[in-house]
Order: structure tokens, then sequence, then C-alpha cells
């Protein structure tokens, strides 16, 4: 499986408040990008893959919503994530 604990513990403890804070939207907007990003690679290879193609769109309106409201809240916040991440151009 390409995403375990230790990799979701990880991913939550480097971009949220702490390691088991899984419900601060920095850490799971950078769940979000490394899922969206591994499914990226997978439909390069497998381009007929309409269930992963339906469950990334799904997953991009996800993190864009979370990133609105971030936006709306805490500017600093979102700048934040988006230059660490690399998000933006």
């Amino acid at each position: 499986m390409y995403l375990t604990k230790e990799k979701k513990a990880e991913i939550f403890a480097k971009h949220g408040k702490t390691a088991t804070d899984t419900g601060s939207a920095e850490g799971q907007i950078a769940l979000f990008t490394h899922r969206i990003n591994h499914l990226t690679g997978h439909l390069k290879k497998n381009r007929k893959d309409y269930n992963t193609e339906r469950s990334l769109v799904k997953l991009v309106g996800k993190r864009k919503s979370l990133l609105d409201y971030l936006i709306k809240t805490d500017v600093l916040r979102y700048r934040a994530i988006i230059k660490e991440l690399g998000i933006r151009k």
C-alpha cells in the first residue's frame, strides 16, 4: 500500500500542529496533496482507469474547498501551506 500509518503520521507531524492532530486544515491539505500526486502518477500509466480519475477529481475538489476555507480564515496560514507544498505557481 502506498500510504502506510507511518507515512500518514509523518505528513501530519510535518504539516499539522502535532503528529496526532489529523483535523487541522494544513494536515488535511498535505494528505490530499500526497494522494493527488500518487493518483496522478497512476493515471499516467493507466489512462482508461475512470474510477481513479473520478476519485482524483473529488480529491482535488476537497482540497480546493479546504484551501478556500483557509484563505477566508487566515491568509498567512494559506500562504505558508501553499509555499511549503508548492501547489501554486
